[in-house]
């Protein structure tokens, strides 16, 4: 490996010391982990951009997990650096997402008085709320990728500094793909400026960018992208956001989904006993009950969220046999 990268037998380790495995590195454990915890398996119900879209082609935030590892990992691969770490930061990047994406986020952090982020919510879940509240002792260097991966963050690895990159690759690429599925834009609407540099399509863009980043990165201890690419990459993230994350097809019912976290709230504020027995103990353990019923939501699904909103709130049909 490139001596830039980070060797499992020079981790800083889990907050709980365990015996070595006989057969498997510390990161490659936690890839492991994470890969069976409960949470990941609920990123196939979150919502990634298109809230509750009609199609089975349209990204979830499991498969935007699944294209952000790949790309990292090819990255890690081509400049020798530790895939395992890679991937395990990769795939818990976005563990501690709430329920109808970004949108629910916000939510939560207008009613959470800790505040509310899915960076220190996936680091929180990993270190306290998963597996029955024991959390699941991933070392450092994992953790530090998942609360490090948005880009005001600085990870402390270079496995964690290309998640952080190949995140913001698989949203651009990927959600232009979904947005051409779901007719809000087409490839010509692709200012040229950005097109010339980074190709006419999605194979194109990754080929582009994932060269690029290999090129510029080998040799250095970091990771980055030439100057050019880099201008026109962040331009046409800014496009992105004027286009598609605000457009009002994307985004429409939002406010819906923010008034379905609103009453969940509301709701388990002054039911605190209905929630499920693990976050009651977060209470009894310190924690305030505004950021246990956040721990509870954030947890839930797309489908759970909007299932259990129709239970509290919707009469069910008195049908008589």
């Amino acid at each position: 490996m490139c001596r830039h990268a980070s060797f499992s037998d020079e981790s800083k380790g889990r907050d709980k010391y365990e015996e070595p495995c006989d057969i498997r590195p510390v990161y490659q454990r936690d890839r492991d982990r994470i890969l069976h915890c409960k949470a990941f398996r609920r990123l196939k119900q979150k919502t990634q951009v298109f809230l509750a879209p009609q199609g089975d082609h349209y990204r979830t935030r499991l498969i935007h997990t699944l294209e952000v590892s790949q790309n990292a990992r090819t990255i890690a691969k081509a400049l020798r650096l530790n895939e395992e770490l890679t991937e395990a930061i990769a795939l818990g990047h976005d563990l501690g997402h709430t329920p109808y994406g970004h949108c629910g986020e916000r939510a939560l952090d207008k009613l959470c008085p800790e505040g509310f982020s899915h960076n220190e919510q996936g680091v929180r879940l990993v270190e306290i709320l998963e597996n029955n509240g024991n959390g699941m002792n991933l070392t450092y260097e994992v953790r530090d990728g998942i609360r490090n991966h948005q880009t005001s963050c600085t990870p402390a690895t270079l496995e964690g500094k290309i998640v952080r990159l190949s995140d913001k690759i698989a949203y651009i690429a990927s959600d232009i793909d979904d947005a051409i599925r779901a007719h809000l834009l087409s490839e010509d609407d692709i200012p040229k400026e950005y097109a010339n540099l980074l190709g006419n399509d999605t194979r194109q863009r990754l080929n582009t960018i994932i060269h690029d980043i290999i090129l510029t990165s080998d040799g250095r201890n970091d990771i980055c992208m030439s100057d050019d690419l880099y201008k026109a990459f962040m331009g046409l993230r800014t496009y992105m956001f004027e286009n598609v994350y605000t457009n009002p097809t994307a985004k429409g019912e939002e406010q819906k989904a923010t008034y379905v976290i609103n009453q969940l709230f509301e709701y388990y504020m002054k039911n605190i006993e209905k929630m499920p027995e693990e976050f009651i103990r977060l209470i009894d353990k310190g924690d305030s009950a505004q950021r246990a019923v956040c721990d509870y939501i954030a947890c839930m699904s797309d489908r759970y969220a909007t299932n259990m909103f129709k239970k509290l709130t919707i009469p069910r049909t008195w049908n008589i046999m």
